[in-house]
């Protein structure tokens, strides 16, 4: 396929201009490979490297393993689609993000591999958002969005089957395939079955009153760690007696990127999730 019909494509179906973000200013030190609309936006084309796009890989971060596994199979003229363009690290604490390494990056621009991002516009309420994604792998039908941050609307507020918290705890974990946190400040039981659902860093105090005008007091979420950073939402939810479920920033938005694998395959392009490593830490 064509790059600029991909692009263009991707453009019209994910990006409004309402929308913005932030990754380009702290992005600074690999400014020589970043696309001139990415440092105006933060979004979209990361780097323009191939005029013709075969397949297309997804992944939740751009770390060192899921860039140095594209180049071990040897393709020209492919696209790495990720929701964050700087991997993800919470022990690396205050730079929780990390740059992409700058060799690889050279590599990509030699075997013709572009880079894109949605990070914003694939949080935004809509089929293949991080949120909408893992409230259907939970099996919870969906009510209606919530959440304003950078323009979109990142969760969603919708019912549960499951009656109790350590009920719904146990379905959490088998959809992240590894142990979640649990932060009972409220009942044991899901209020009216509602819960609320926040993909990756929902765990912020105008997120928490949302939830909590709508007198929902389960909240799931990515990242849950209770630390300076975080002390202010934990004392909220414990105020509010709203109970925090998280699995992780990496694992609550794979199921968004494995989505997209079939947004791709509509357009006719192969495409493949590349797994990475959830940060246990988050929890």
């Amino acid at each position: 396929m064509n790059s600029e019909e991909l692009y263009k494509q991707l453009e019209k179906d994910f990006i409004t201009p309402y929308l913005s973000d932030s990754w380009a200013e702290r992005m600074q030190p690999m400014s020589d490979f970043l696309t001139n609309n990415f440092k105006k936006r933060s979004m979209g084309l990361v780097c323009d490297n191939s005029t013709q796009i075969r397949r297309i890989y997804t992944a939740v971060f751009p770390s060192n393993k899921v860039m140095q596994s594209i180049l071990d199979k040897d393709e020209a003229d492919v696209m790495l689609f990720v929701h964050h363009p700087m991997d993800w690290d919470i022990r690396k604490a205050p730079q929780v993000y990390q740059q992409m390494d700058r060799d690889l990056l050279q590599q990509f621009r030699e075997r013709r591999i572009s880079i894109y991002n949605l990070h914003v516009p694939l949080d935004n309420y809509g089929e293949y958002s991080t949120s909408v994604t893992l409230a259907k792998a939970l099996g919870v039908e969906l009510r209606r969005p919530f959440a304003h941050y950078f323009g979109a609307l990142c969760g969603v507020f919708g019912k549960t089957s499951f009656s109790t918290i350590r009920g719904l705890k146990e379905k959490f974990e088998s959809v992240v395939g590894h142990r979640t946190s649990l932060y009972q400040y409220g009942s044991d039981e899901t209020k009216d079955g509602v819960v609320a659902v926040a993909a990756g860093g929902g765990n912020m105090i105008s997120v928490l009153e949302e939830v909590a005008r709508e007198r929902v007091n389960t909240f799931l979420t990515g990242i849950t760690i209770r630390n300076e950073v975080s002390e202010i939402s934990h004392k909220y939810a414990e105020d509010k007696r709203i109970n925090i479920l998280g699995g992780t920033h990496y694992s609550t938005e794979k199921p968004a990127c494995r989505a997209m694998c079939e947004y791709f395959k509509r357009l006719g392009l192969p495409s493949e999730f590349i797994e990475g490593t959830p940060i246990l830490e988050d929890l």
